[in-house]
């Protein structure tokens, strides 16, 4: 790689990309990218997407962290099974958190959570999309390819994420809790610009990234109120994965 392609690949391309996977949240309330597309076929083709991304490409570059986590400076467990248990506590951070939202909008009588449930479901979806901001700055592959591909995967991620917030929090999401989401992406890579983790804590983030992925994915197929379209699922995993694998 010469030295434009670094510059580009590990300065200006995460800008642009954190700024774009903001905007998405921003976006969320016009529905443009669902104007000429069922929403049910739209979600089924992103979470696709989602799946194909996560054990195509996340979790095999995780499992490179499974042998070095007893030389983390704030590990010292000698299993191989960590990142895996992280992967796992991604899953039921997220599913015990909409279970959380589902349950106040009972009590509440409304179908609404209550603004307490409110801020902490949007913060903790603030916390994840920083994550994402920062792992814009540091891809455990690097390169122009590798980063585009995580960008276009998690900005389909986020359409789904917004989708379920808005029909959750109805306008206290639009009002307040999109911005707090972009904000947090354009936080975590401002943060990923000017520091470097352990490697092995890149390992961690990718990690619970990929439990919160595949939480979102499960939340929008399996329920059958989603309406989740299974022909539009498959082929999002198909086209993914080919692209995946030849890149």
């Amino acid at each position: 790689m010469g030295p434009w392609s670094t510059v580009l690949a590990e300065r200006v391309l995460p800008v642009v990309l954190a700024v774009g996977l903001a905007s998405i949240h921003l976006l969320a309330h016009s529905e443009l990218l669902l104007t000429r597309i069922s929403r049910g076929r739209a979600l089924s083709f992103a979470g696709g997407v989602s799946v194909a991304y996560v054990f195509v490409h996340v979790l095999p570059e995780i499992d490179d962290f499974r042998q070095p986590m007893n030389q983390h400076p704030l590990l010292a467990v000698p299993t191989e099974k960590e990142v895996y248990l992280v992967t796992m506590l991604g899953f039921i951070t997220y599913y015990g958190l909409e279970q959380l939202a589902n349950r106040s909008a009972e009590q509440e009588g409304d179908d609404k959570p209550s603004p307490g449930i409110f801020r902490v479901h949007v913060g903790a979806y603030a916390a994840y999309n920083a994550i994402v901001g920062y792992l814009l700055f540091h891809q455990e592959t690097p390169g122009v390819g590798s980063l585009l591909l995580f960008a276009f995967a998690l900005g389909l991620h986020f359409i789904l994420n917004d989708m379920t917030l808005e029909d959750q929090h109805e306008e206290d999401y639009h009002r307040t809790g999109r911005w707090v989401l972009a904000v947090a992406v354009l936080v975590g890579a401002g943060i990923g610009s000017v520091t470097e983790l352990h490697q092995t804590t890149l390992g961690l983030l990718f990690a619970f990234l990929a439990g919160g992925i595949m939480l979102s994915v499960v939340r929008e197929e399996l329920p059958a109120e989603r309406q989740g379209k299974f022909w539009w699922f498959t082929g999002g995993v198909a086209l993914y994965t080919a692209v995946l694998l030849v890149t």
